[in-house]
């Protein structure tokens, strides 16, 4: 007799809630920074920006903790149950998903990997935002801004390019490698026999155009572009050994897939447009160039905005 497998289902919840979480707290800041006068809040006390980026920072390891939790009980957990996805948080349920349960000592190297990650971008957001404000100019390297020129003694310029590298550099690999890791964890899990093969519900298609957009914020705020492609092929080379054994990729899968797929469309377009930029070509040399939206924008909206 043949066995008839549960269908999977589109997890709405996840991911709008994953979408939401991270434009309000994440993609936000920089918006709340822009539209928030800067005289509201006293510069020697943070201001709207940093409230938002310090939910984040206890938002984010509160739900590697909860994986951690849920590791520790549940360490030979293949399957995922809808009632206990609904009282779990967004990267508890990633991670219960996949058929792969990472050991506990790596999830503990995550989570205080994001925490010192995240501390790093708060303090150096925060300097970058009073730096702004007196003529900083984020297209430009530390040494060649004219803040920085006139800086005295000069060696306070290494400490600052020390704290951009933090923040540029190592802050963001000891974020994205966990998130990413952590979606492809996901994706493994996102298959189902080719019998019972589904296309993307209406809903997935809706979320499909601001999922994507906050990936390219990623790729180019972030500087992940490397981390990203990986990430996307190892997604791509999972889909052809699932192959093989007769699955493809449930509705959750082709909405990664889908959303992967369109962020590298938006890259493209972005790098495309901003190509023949010499000042950017400067900001960011070697072979990948792909400009960050905040030196795009002090070189050529910051201006426009004050006009």
């Amino acid at each position: 007799m043949e066995v008839v497998l549960p269908k999977k289902r589109f997890h709405l919840d996840l991911w709008l809630g994953f979408t939401i979480q991270n434009w309000i707290l994440d993609v936000g800041r920089p918006v709340v920074m822009l539209i928030i006068p800067a005289d509201w809040f006293p510069l020697n006390r943070p201001g709207a920006a940093e409230y938002l980026h310090i939910l984040y920072n206890l938002s984010t390891p509160l739900f590697l903790l909860k994986v951690t939790q849920h590791v520790a009980l549940k360490k030979f957990t293949q399957t995922f149950s809808p009632d206990r996805s609904q009282k779990s948080v967004l990267l508890l349920q990633m991670l219960e998903h996949s058929p792969r349960t990472p050991p506990l000592p790596v999830v503990h190297l995550c989570i205080i990997a994001v925490v010192m990650a995240t501390s790093f971008h708060l303090v150096a957001d925060s300097i970058t935002r009073r730096l702004l404000l007196i003529g900083y100019q984020l297209h430009l390297s530390v040494r060649e801004n004219p803040v920085m020129k006139n800086l005295k003694p000069s060696p306070l310029i290494d400490a600052f390019e020390l704290l951009f590298y933090y923040d540029d550099t190592l802050g963001h690999l000891m974020w994205y490698i966990p998130l990413f890791l952590i979606l492809l964890l996901f994706f493994s899990g996102c298959f189902c026999p080719r019998r019972q093969e589904e296309r993307m519900p209406l809903a997935a298609w809706m979320l499909l155009v601001p999922n994507a957009a906050y990936y390219w914020y990623l790729i180019t705020e972030g500087q992940t572009f490397i981390l990203f492609i990986f990430t996307f092929f190892a997604m791509t080379a999972t889909v052809m050994h699932q192959r093989r054994r007769g699955m493809v990729p449930d509705g959750n899968g082709l909405f990664m897939l889908y959303s992967f797929l369109a962020a590298l469309f938006l890259v493209a377009v972005w790098v495309a447009c901003l190509w023949n930029d010499t000042v950017l070509r400067k900001k960011h040399p070697g072979l990948i160039y792909v400009p960050q939206p905040r030196a795009v924008y002090t070189l050529h909206l910051h201006r426009v905005t004050q006009t």
